[in-house]
């Protein structure tokens, strides 16, 4: 059983890794992907898994970018250091409309939303707003291209497109690069404001579902969770460079095409079997 069951772990962490930072929501392939893949654990402590197994997702980011995000780097002038803190001061100002409603609502938004015909219809609605976005932003110059050049003010209304994302299906990453994009800024830097404001939300994810869960685990629980996490934070390394090498080059269509294309199969599919 326990070779079965990391397994099964190795394949939502894959499943984690790559739809955590591309905009194509990991919820919604998380509903799919638990039909076929049920973790024989009690339900609470799965609700508590696909969080935190986020936390493997999340260092990934912390790797990546440790230097750009480190304040006390030896390696950075005084001048770089204030420029690293401006960068948390913007995190943190994104982050809080989220973190204030989500600790708010996150149980009534859990009852209520979760279920696949809230998934899909986010799919299936921000896919196509990715696309109706960049038709008509085609051509046009990017005003944000460095984070030094994102004010308070945007990093905040950003933060409020980052809200939306707390309805299943919606995508974290996608609300905020879609709100970035629309108040101006670079696929690049929205992609990277997105990861940025990750880390503390994911993080506060992810203690609040193990306050709620509690701290006694079972062996098996602990293989599941760790292996989970380490497979999700391998991925989501590739997954970033793959986003980052892709926009530079292309727009954010194909995600769009492909949200749209994932709703309609979830409708299609529990339509059917559901």
């Amino acid at each position: 059983m326990l070779v079965t069951e990391l397994l099964k772990a190795i394949v939502l962490g894959i499943v984690e890794g790559i739809t955590e930072w591309l905009p194509i929501s990991s919820t919604g392939h998380m509903i799919l992907v638990e039909q076929f893949i049920q973790l024989n654990a009690s339900p609470l402590f799965k609700e508590m898994f696909f969080v935190v197994i986020q936390l493997g997702a999340i260092m990934a980011v912390v790797i990546l970018y440790f230097h750009k995000l480190n304040p006390f780097s030896p390696q950075k002038s005084a001048t770089e250091k204030q420029e690293t803190m401006a960068i948390w001061y913007k995190v943190i100002v994104g982050v809080l409309p989220a973190a204030v409603l989500g600790l708010l609502f996150d149980d009534w938004l859990n009852d209520n939303f979760y279920n696949y015909q809230t998934v899909a219809v986010m799919l299936i609605l921000y896919g196509v707003l990715f696309i109706v976005i960049e038709n008509r932003n085609q051509g046009r110059p990017s005003r944000i291209n460095d984070i030094k050049d994102l004010t308070y003010k945007t990093a905040f209304l950003i933060g409020v497109f980052q809200v939306l994302s707390l309805i299943p299906g919606t995508s974290r990453s996608g609300a905020t690069i879609l709100g970035a994009i629309i108040l101006g800024s670079s696929r690049t830097l929205a992609a990277e404001y997105s990861f940025f404001l990750s880390i503390p939300v994911m993080f506060g994810a992810s203690a609040l579902k193990l306050a709620k869960f509690g701290f006694s685990f079972t062996n098996l629980e602990i293989a599941i969770l760790l292996t989970g996490m380490v497979v999700a934070f391998i991925v989501s390394i590739l997954a970033i460079k793959f986003l980052l090498g892709y926009i530079k080059n292309n727009d954010f269509k194909a995600f769009g095409w492909y949200r749209i294309g994932l709703g309609l199969l979830v409708i299609g599919y529990f339509a059917i079997w559901g």
